[in-house]
């Protein structure tokens, strides 16, 4: 099913008139007010959006980045494919000896986590720069992803991920690309080998936080894997 733009202004401008305090309840807005909110172009309000983010002591990511998240996150959630605030937001555009996983509270505005995280053993070395939706390629599939369970496997506890779109990442479930911990994601590992320790194409995490991102994204939360190489398109085909 194709997404239109029009859901996600929508969900901008609903989002822009919502009570301060949280509550359901929408502020009555004037007819010349919600006329110059309609003016602004979709990223000025990502912008404004993006400005107001908490990093809570962490590194913000770019704004390119997080604006393709936050579309492609209203029109996921419109449909109700996400049912969760949590947006997850990996950057493979960036080396991966840095923290380029990010967890954002869309109800607040806060970062609440910044994160190493790996690539597939097949998609690069230090640098990410090439991607695959194929069985056995050890490689990992960028776009848009579902939570799923929670379950116990080889490297311990492990979140499953639906790909919700064709022909990139929708082969994830039967990949088993999932969310987990590893002993080579960490700072020990970067000092030893110049970079990252890949995965067969999972996004690997450090040991020590997977319990805590787990907890945080589980169950139908937005995940959104970035890379330059792929351009983000307002009416790509995202699977309901």
């Amino acid at each position: 099913m194709i997404y239109k733009i029009y859901p996600l202004l929508v969900f901008l401008l609903l989002s822009f008139g919502k009570d301060s305090n949280n509550t359901p309840e929408l502020k009555k807005v004037s007819t010349k007010t919600i006329a110059k909110v309609e003016n602004l172009t979709v990223e000025a309000k990502i912008e404004n959006i993006y400005n107001t983010l908490n990093p809570n002591n962490f590194n913000l990511p770019e704004l390119r980045t997080f604006s393709e998240a936050l579309k492609g996150f209203y029109l996921l959630r419109e449909k109700g494919v996400i049912q969760k605030d949590i947006l997850t937001v990996i950057d493979f555009s960036l080396s991966s000896n840095i923290k380029r996983l990010w967890v954002i509270d869309l109800s607040t505005n806060t970062i609440l986590l910044n994160s190493l995280v790996a690539h597939g053993r097949n998609t690069g070395e230090e640098f990410a720069s090439d991607f695959s939706n194929s069985n056995s390629s050890f490689k990992s599939s960028l776009g848009f992803y579902a939570t799923g369970e929670v379950y116990q496997g080889k490297h311990g506890a492990s979140l499953r991920l639906d790909g919700l779109e064709r022909g990139v990442n929708d082969h994830a479930r039967e990949r088993a690309v999932v969310l987990h911990g590893a002993d080579y994601v960490s700072e020990s590992f970067i000092r030893d080998h110049k970079r990252l320790g890949r995965s067969q194409g999972c996004p690997a995490v450090p040991v020590e936080l997977t319990s805590e991102i787990i907890e945080l994204i589980k169950n139908k939360s937005c995940l959104y894997i970035y890379h330059p190489s792929r351009s983000f398109v307002m009416e790509a085909k995202l699977m309901s």
